[in-house]
């Protein structure tokens, strides 16, 4: 089977990429940073009336006709720019919530666990609200929250007494593994701009009059690290082909891994210059740490596998 990109699907990458180099550079995510991570609004318009929201919805529905495949490249090239704001849940939301697919509305969700929910001061609407929960997405409306504090600060939270993702079912049941898959598709698109950055400052920054790369023991920090980030994206384009459950769960759980551990290494590679506000490391770990308890967490992602394991041996 050839799982190659095709030629449409790297220009669609590729596209991605310039738009938001172009849109969302070194300088808009440090205004983010400063803002608390609020959702800019007109580059979320700009997003939708790129496709982004819409992109896995018919074109009789005014999407752009695509497939998960195509999802996951999009969102890879999101997570490699930090870009903020519930992008998964407003992708979900496309076709459903008035606005999502045109970037026009702000849609979260409770995708993580706890009772928290991401951007919610921000948000038009809230994916699996409804109180008993029900096959419908959006609550009549946002339910109230206490603002508590986020280990990223790209990513505000509230606590409110609704269910978590895992207990938003009939209607959640694909929604969280889709959410799951382009969650890791952002985990991915972080663990390779973590690559880039700590190979770029080894071979810039010089100890004993070389640079840091020439070392073996930060050679071997780097290829870790690029072996950990190609292996996830892997299991991230196969689990967007098959669209198996057991398979995006384990594409979550190498993805998670390779961004949470990658983030760590780069910071090492970087020293104790990885820790400042100068350095956007620490930003990737503080992300990567809230994506891991999203749509589904690790213990989720292995109990599911292991039920799979146990119900094929049988």
């Amino acid at each position: 089977m050839d799982f190659q990109l095709t030629e449409d699907q790297r220009d669609l990458r590729a596209g991605v990429r310039d738009l938001l180099a172009g849109r969302y550079g070194r300088e808009a995510l440090r205004a983010s940073v400063d803002a608390g991570g609020a959702v800019d609004r007109g580059l979320w318009r700009e997003l939708g009336e790129a496709g982004f929201f819409a992109l896995r919805l018919p074109e009789a529905a005014g999407g752009v006709g695509l497939g998960l495949p195509e999802a996951v490249l999009v969102f890879e090239e999101a997570g490699r720019v930090l870009l903020p704001g519930p992008l998964v849940a407003t992708h979900l939301a496309a076709g459903v919530v008035p606005g999502a697919a045109a970037g026009t509305a702000v849609v979260t969700a409770f995708d993580l666990g706890g009772g928290l929910v991401a951007h919610l001061a921000e948000a038009d609407a809230v994916l699996g609200a409804a109180e008993p929960p029900a096959a419908e997405p959006l609550a009549g409306e946002l339910p109230a929250g206490e603002p508590v504090r986020s280990a990223d600060p790209l990513t505000p939270l509230h606590r409110v007494a609704s269910p978590s993702a895992g207990d938003v079912s009939p209607y959640a049941s694909s929604c969280v593994r889709t959410g799951a898959l382009l969650t890791a598709a952002l985990q991915v698109g972080s663990a390779l701009r973590t690559v880039e950055l700590a190979v770029r400052y080894a071979g810039e920054r010089e100890q004993f009059g070389q640079p840091i790369g020439a070392f073996q023991a930060v050679k071997h920090l780097c290829a870790q690290m690029l072996v950990r980030a190609e292996v996830a994206r892997t299991a991230v384009y196969a689990a967007a082909v098959t669209q198996d459950g057991a398979e995006i769960a384990g594409a979550k759980l190498l993805a998670d891994e390779a961004a949470v551990l990658g983030a760590r290494d780069c910071l090492q590679v970087h020293g104790g210059m990885g820790f400042t506000w100068e350095a956007e490391v620490h930003l990737h770990l503080k992300r990567a740490w809230v994506r891991a308890e999203q749509w589904r967490t690790a213990a989720e992602a292995e109990e599911l596998l292991a039920a799979e394991l146990l119900g094929s041996s049988a």
